[in-house]
């Protein structure tokens, strides 16, 4: 299977990457900076350079042609409003025209819990990151393509347990991005997910038992 990360050199898409050339997958991804190649290098990946904000949909349909799948894991990362509608807004929308004019049908994305941090007084520019994320959650869900929206809960650096929950509703707790990795990995070679959108937190069921079980509901 040939992987396209938009987001390949990001904290869960090089993790990805890194987990789906291990099982001998082909992953291509965009990167930005010139440094980071040799950071895609490291594990084998030549990647594709080129900014998201600048490209157009179809100089990312040509990158992505031949794939079998999209991952979109970029984000701006607290940024600010601004590279927040460019990347986790427009970014995603160009990824989706993109994958259609490519005839790519498989498409799996980052996204966050809407109740995500209720319970905190977050800033305005964090309300503007949740507003974003949930319009382009529904911009994919009506596409037509073959969609998956994972919604991991607060994301940690510690090492992954391999064991999760993942459900279509879950309580937002913590996870760890390894463990959204391999989330993401076992989803991408699990077909009969699809269309659906599920939410992912910490827990104590393996990995592939929890996504096989999302091929029954």
């Amino acid at each position: 299977m040939k992987i396209f990360i938009v987001g390949v050199t990001g904290k869960i898409g090089f993790r990805l990457a890194r987990i789906l050339k291990e099982r001998g997958d082909e992953v291509d991804g965009l990167y930005r900076q010139p440094d980071q190649a040799g950071m895609l290098a490291s594990i084998g990946i030549t990647g594709t350079f080129g900014d998201l904000v600048s490209t157009d949909p179809q100089q990312l349909a040509e990158a992505m042609r031949g794939s079998d799948a999209i991952v979109f894991s970029a984000g701006a990362g607290g940024a600010g409003s601004e590279m927040t509608e460019a990347i986790d807004g427009n970014g995603i929308t160009k990824s989706i025209a993109a994958a259609k004019l490519a005839s790519i049908k498989r498409f799996l994305l980052i996204s966050v819990f809407p109740e995500a941090w209720r319970e905190r007084h977050m800033d305005e520019g964090f309300e503007h990151y949740i507003m974003v994320k949930k319009r382009t959650d529904i911009e994919l869900s009506q596409s037509g393509l073959d969609w998956i929206i994972l919604r991991p809960s607060a994301l940690e650096d510690k090492t992954g347990a391999g064991t999760i929950n993942l459900g279509v509703a879950q309580i937002h707790t913590e996870v760890s991005r390894d463990d959204v990795a391999a989330t993401l990995a076992t989803l991408l070679h699990t077909p009969a997910v699809s269309r659906k959108i599920l939410e992912l937190t910490e827990g104590n069921t393996p990995i592939p038992e929890a996504v096989n079980a999302m091929t029954i509901i």
